[in-house]
């Protein structure tokens, strides 16, 4: 199969079922704990955040905007 095909075939399941049937959306302790496995997989001098600081600072504030937005329409 070409690399092309994976693509496509792996680009499909994320939009397969609904943000709130899958089960970080439904277990934040879950979510957190793949994360760190994730972090410590990578070693320190290839983790994107720590090679660009910049980065690191976006994406803290993408994360604090989304958590407002969500509890503003929970509200």
């Amino acid at each position: 199969m070409s690399k092309e095909m994976q693509r496509e075939i792996a680009s499909k399941g994320g939009s397969a079922m609904p943000s709130s049937a899958r089960s970080f959306s439904k277990d934040p302790a879950l979510a957190r704990e793949a994360g760190r496995k994730g972090g410590r997989a990578v070693p320190d001098h290839k983790r994107s955040f720590s090679i660009n600081p910049r980065l690191a600072q976006e994406a803290g504030s993408k994360g604090g905007t989304m958590k407002r937005i969500n509890a503003e329409k929970a509200g």
